[in-house]
């Protein structure tokens, strides 16, 4: 079991940076392959980044590749997600996920834990 509560979110103009953190609770944090999704309005929740339990895999949306870094610190039992050059589109509630798995997959359904999920805004 783990339990995920996100950080972060914010209003920020075209061009501008977020740092999204994700604090976990549990004992197997560090055996988890952590995810953020993002959710706009009227659209599905799609998997934007994920990171593998060693962190030696990182899986990135052709939206947000070059742009944003996911990040683990297992001592910490965090994860992080750097926006860098957002832009409107980026504008969502971003949720952390986690999967007892090694896989990383796009449908959300597949991830058993959720955060409550924090809101980015991007302004042009």
């Amino acid at each position: 079991q783990v339990q995920l509560v996100e950080s972060g979110g914010g209003s920020v103009q075209a061009g501008g940076s977020l740092r999204l953190s994700c604090a976990a609770s549990g004992r197997t944090f560090s055996t988890y392959t952590m995810g953020w999704f993002r959710q706009a309005p009227g659209k599905d929740r799609e998997l934007i980044a994920a990171i593998s339990w060693s962190g030696d895999s990182t899986f990135y949306a052709d939206s947000v590749k070059g742009r944003f870094t996911i990040s683990r610190d297992n001592a910490k039992n965090s994860v992080a997600l750097q926006m860098n050059g957002l832009k409107p589109e980026d504008t969502a509630v971003y949720y952390c996920a986690a999967r007892a798995s090694a896989s990383m997959p796009t449908n959300p359904r597949m991830w058993g834990y959720w955060g409550p999920g924090t809101q980015v805004t991007v302004s042009s």
